[in-house]
């Protein structure tokens, strides 16, 4: 995490107006089954199945829209879809199993726990399917650990995942049984302290002789988790990478030499010489980094053990993220981490903030968008950092009772109805106050989302020679699903 507050960031976004405050709904069942009958049925009627969140209305049906052939000028704002331009495919939305996650997870009676589990990730229900895991302790976690504390130890002798077997470990299996397809990528947030000048995990930053050691650490615990039965398929090399947090919660400076020399000539042909098929993706840091991304894949050799650039949003604008593809269009890009302010008095109604949000990173070609802490308790805690962070959702830490925040809400419109492996495709309007996202499912299924910060409205939507009118509620997001 950055220095500015994640409250700054999402002020600062620009991306959509603060919903009103209300109480949280209860969620709405929902099955994917009920979903696809749905889209069925609107193959032969030319239909559009239509879900809101607005007000107190939480990923409810509405009526449907009904395509009609296009006639005349449009009488209200227009939205072009253009399904022949096709851009990047879609990994998955999910969010981090950091230390406190786990822990407020295993908090859960184990009935609880299994409900919310098939609630998060069950391809059913909301179908998350990527993961962030630490390695060792970030500031999210309920105490200051790496898989190596104490002296010097070079050889790697004390080197053990213990601490993960009690709650992390167990809590990712139980995913990985509701969603066998969770795509799991790591990132450390400091070396062990005595690979570091400082000999702390707080702050700080790495001796560059003790780069070999700590490729063999990184490989150690990619096969220590893999032999527990849980595969990482990713890895960053470091949390934001530019900071070091004042020395207040683990963190480690990586100047960009650094970072370069490091998976160029240790972690890079380690992994491949040891047959590890993770693949790795650099920076984990701010969209304004992005000249420092263009910079470094100058580097061929660089370039060939590196796989995608990891986004955060809390500096920059999205667009930042294009430049880097333009320039390097096989290297992919994803969303690692973002997450609301527990303090906001918009923390259960923010959703068109992190809908529009959302909609931007996908539209600069990220494909993947992974949330930072899953769930929290009521204080933001545990947390041994400065940040006052809440969870996707909020498990009070008394009663147990499970609180679903705006950015789960925003997520609801997108991963309930996006599939892995579905195409971004060409959507177009000069509307205010609108955000959009167009999909096409591997099925053929078109998927529209829209998040409306201003007004109530009516968008005319344009397909070819076709037309579908479809009101907007106020401070709404609206997905919409037809074949």
């Amino acid at each position: 995490m950055n220095q500015i507050s994640r409250r700054n960031f999402l002020e600062l976004s620009a991306l959509g107006l603060a919903a009103a405050a209300v109480p949280e709904a209860v969620p709405p069942a929902f099955s994917k089954d009920a979903q696809s009958a749905s889209a069925s049925s609107a193959l032969n009627s030319g239909e559009i199945s239509v879900w809101v969140t607005s007000g107190d209305e939480r990923f409810v049906a509405a009526p449907r829209a009904k395509w009609r052939r296009a006639a005349g000028m449009p009488v209200n704002d227009q939205l072009q879809l253009n399904p022949s331009i096709k851009f990047q495919d879609i990994l998955g939305f999910g969010g981090a199993f950091t230390d406190a996650t786990c822990y407020m997870f295993n908090q859960l009676s184990p009935s609880a726990r299994e409900q919310l589990f098939h609630e998060f990730f069950h391809p059913s229900e909301m179908g998350l399917n990527t993961g962030r895991v630490c390695v060792g302790s970030s500031d999210y976690s309920t105490k200051l650990y790496s898989y190596d504390d104490g002296e010097a130890d070079p050889d790697l002798t004390r080197f053990s995942i213990d601490h993960d077997r009690e709650y992390i470990l167990p809590m990712l299996r139980q995913a990985r049984q509701v969603n066998p397809d969770l795509f799991l990528f790591s990132t450390p947030w400091s070396p062990p302290g005595w690979m570091k000048f400082n000999n702390s995990m707080l702050g700080g930053s790495m001796r560059n002789h003790y780069f070999p050691v700590y490729a063999k650490y990184y490989l150690k615990f990619l096969q220590a988790y893999g032999a527990e039965g849980v595969p990482i398929q990713a890895l960053t090399t470091q949390n934001e990478l530019d900071t070091d947090q004042d020395g207040r919660m683990p963190a480690c400076i990586w100047g960009q030499e650094y970072e370069i020399q490091f998976l160029r000539d240790h972690l890079g042909p380690l992994l491949e010489s040891s047959g590890q098929q993770t693949k790795i993706w650099m920076l984990d840091h701010n969209y304004n980094l992005w000249g420092r991304v263009l910079d470094s894949l100058e580097d061929e050799k660089f370039r060939k053990y590196v796989s995608a650039v990891a986004w955060h949003g809390y500096y920059g604008t999205p667009n930042m993220m294009s430049r880097v593809h333009d320039a390097y269009p096989q290297v992919e890009m994803h969303w690692t981490e973002g997450g609301p302010d527990y303090t906001n008095p918009d923390y259960l109604t923010d959703w068109c903030k992190w809908a529009g949000t959302y909609s931007a990173v996908l539209r600069n070609w990220c494909r993947s968008i992974t949330a930072w802490n899953l769930a929290l308790d009521e204080r933001g805690r545990p947390n041994i950092g400065p940040f006052p962070c809440g969870g996707v959702v909020t498990i009070n830490s008394q009663t147990r009772e499970i609180t679903r925040s705006g950015q789960y809400w925003a997520f609801a419109h997108y991963s309930r109805v996006i599939r892995r492996g579905a195409r971004r495709f060409d959507s177009q309007s000069s509307a205010a106050a609108l955000q959009h996202l167009a999909v096409e499912n591997p099925d053929g299924q078109l998927v529209l989302v829209l998040t409306n910060t201003g007004p109530a409205r009516t968008i005319d939507l344009r397909l070819a020679d076709m037309a579908a009118s479809v009101s907007l509620k106020q401070d709404s997001v609206t997905t919409l699903a037809w074949r």
